[in-house]
């Protein structure tokens, strides 16, 4: 029942946020204007608040504070309130350097200083990847290389270097995946409800065993479906820039958390990491820069081939459940066959985008 209650309680204050802050953002002119010009990614039709993931955001730690005061079920084994602490702040981060964003459009270089300090912040609270498991049976340790900063009362602070950088590298990576997916009404909210969701079963299991993880992701699950209620299609509030990054962060801390389970991130992820990856190494092999907005990714060459929006996310979101879904049952070895059963399928995926892109151009011309 503590699970149910967290899950309802996050969704109800969801709803309640995401009216509030909607008002907030036509008031402070936090809009998505629509856009006609060729090419733009900007397809609706009417303005939409940029405030969604203030929302998500607030609905999900305050639910947080009242497990934390009514009960002990959060910080009642391995969590430490130091790492409740340097999450919150990670995603304030995140939030306010969104915000100044949608206000003032900064520029990429100083985009990604938010994503970098909200990083570094949870690493130095204590979550970092110490170790994964190898495919082909031994397991991986980054944490053998230590670097001490200074000793205060003979207890030495240092940094794990190898750890502490894949850590860094992998919560940019899946946050900037979720960045570069929020193009369609909806998507990364719902990609990122099912990956919590897959997190949550994955930490009830006998081999993690750790509902302080369930309870965090069941939690996040619920701030998602509360403002989905706004954001499917057509729209009423979106992510936002703190809102897009946040998602991304949150799967990478609670994949962290639910003993380093990259691979199963990595499923849930799969479709838009291989997607963000064509994408930026194309805009890189253009020469233009690699955070460039465009319509190149996958979710928009859907809606040329003639999916609908609807369509669109449902398959995109289908493709993440399966995989993600599938991941509670491989072992490491499996999921990388997985992996790259992913990989073919994208690759098919693609194809079959294109044609079906230059049948419908054909089809136009002729009528």
């Amino acid at each position: 029942m503590i699970y149910l209650g967290a899950f309802c309680l996050s969704a109800g204050l969801a709803i309640f946020i995401t009216l509030l802050v909607k008002k907030i953002a036509f008031r402070y002119n936090l809009l998505d204007q629509p856009r006609t010009d060729e090419g733009s990614r900007h397809i609706h039709k009417t303005p939409a608040a940029l405030m969604g993931g203030v929302a998500i955001f607030m609905a999900f730690f305050l639910t947080v504070l009242v497990e934390i005061f009514w009960s002990d079920s959060l910080l009642g084994g391995f969590l430490l309130p130091k790492h409740l602490g340097v999450i919150f702040l990670g995603g304030l981060v995140l939030i306010i350097g969104g915000v100044l964003d949608d206000k003032y459009n900064l520029k990429p270089s100083r985009q990604i200083i938010f994503p970098i300090i909200s990083a570094l912040i949870v690493i130095a609270g204590g979550i970092g990847i110490a170790y994964i498991n190898n495919p082909f049976g031994s397991t991986l340790y980054f944490d053998q290389l230590k670097l001490t900063l200074f000793s205060y009362q003979g207890v030495p602070y240092q940094i794990m270097v190898l750890a502490d950088l894949f850590a860094l590298i992998w919560i940019l990576g899946s946050s900037y995946t979720t960045k570069f997916l929020d193009g369609l009404d909806g998507l990364v909210a719902s990609i990122t409800a099912v990956g919590s969701f897959v997190i949550f079963i994955l930490a009830l299991s006998t081999s993690v065993a750790q509902p302080e993880t369930a309870l965090l992701a069941i939690t996040l699950v619920g701030a998602l479906v509360g403002y989905l209620v706004f954001a499917w299609h057509p729209a009423k509030i979106f992510l936002g820039e703190g809102g897009s990054l946040f998602c991304g962060f949150m799967l990478a801390v609670l994949a962290i958390l639910a003993g380093s389970k990259v691979a199963t991130a990595l499923l849930i992820l799969g479709v838009p990491i291989l997607d963000v990856i064509w994408v930026v190494l194309r805009r890189i092999w253009k020469k233009k820069s690699p955070f460039l907005a465009d319509r190149q990714h996958l979710h928009f060459r859907l809606l040329d081939a003639g999916f609908s929006y609807q369509q669109a996310v449902l398959f995109l979101v289908a493709i993440s459940a399966i995989f993600g879904f599938a991941s509670l049952f491989l072992q490491s070895k499996e999921k990388l066959i997985a992996l790259l059963i992913l990989l073919g399928i994208m690759v098919i995926l693609a194809l079959v985008v294109v044609y079906l892109y230059q049948q419908k151009k054909r089809l136009d011309k002729e009528r």
